[in-house]
């Protein structure tokens, strides 16, 4: 894969249906979309933040995107083959909500230690603000990252390590219906 008009092979597509919640025929679309937009077969980081730039044309996604875009290149090779792509498609627009929540946490815990810390939470908290700008009106108590951070933590760090384990934050996210409302429009994201 990656290589300009590669196609997929049968035994691709058949691995992709069984281990996604695409059919075969959806991957084969996917794949012919996905070489559309990216006829090299890769999709770069810099593409992927001007896309999403596009959803958020009054603020700056360009942060948001770069931290989606490391969950999505799982390899790390700096680039999204279609893979990677239709994997994380797959979890975003039809998983069960812990397979999301997986997903989200993986986005969250920035450097892959498997706890989320204030700073990383932070930083994406931070990111998600830029991105939608003033176009959103927050209550009182959220109306800074900072603000919401330490109502996430207080919330979800029920030991007050000041780290969220995945257990913390499954539990906590599933508590809290406005961390499961956001999940669900990341659907339209990616």
């Amino acid at each position: 894969m990656g290589l300009l008009g590669s196609k997929l092979q049968k035994t691709q597509i058949e691995e992709l249906s069984d281990t996604t919640h695409f059919s075969e025929n959806e991957i084969m679309e996917w794949h012919k979309s996905f070489l559309q937009d990216c006829p090299q077969g890769l999709l770069k980081r810099e593409e992927f933040i001007q896309i999403y730039q596009q959803f958020y044309p009054t603020g700056d996604a360009s942060m948001f995107a770069s931290f989606v875009f490391k969950v999505f290149d799982v390899n790390q090779d700096g680039a999204i083959e279609f893979e990677e792509y239709v994997r994380a498609l797959s979890v975003t627009s039809r998983g069960n909500l812990d397979e999301k929540l997986d997903w989200a946490f993986r986005l969250y815990d920035l450097d892959n230690d498997g706890v989320i810390t204030k700073q990383e939470m932070l930083d994406i908290v931070r990111a998600v603000y830029r991105m939608v700008g003033d176009n959103v009106r927050l209550p009182k108590d959220e109306n800074t990252p900072e603000k919401r951070v330490n109502k996430i933590f207080k919330s979800m760090d029920k030991d007050k390590n000041d780290v969220i384990t995945q257990e913390e934050f499954h539990e906590g996210s599933k508590a809290d219906p406005s961390i499961v409302q956001a999940l669900s429009l990341y659907e339209g994201l990616v």
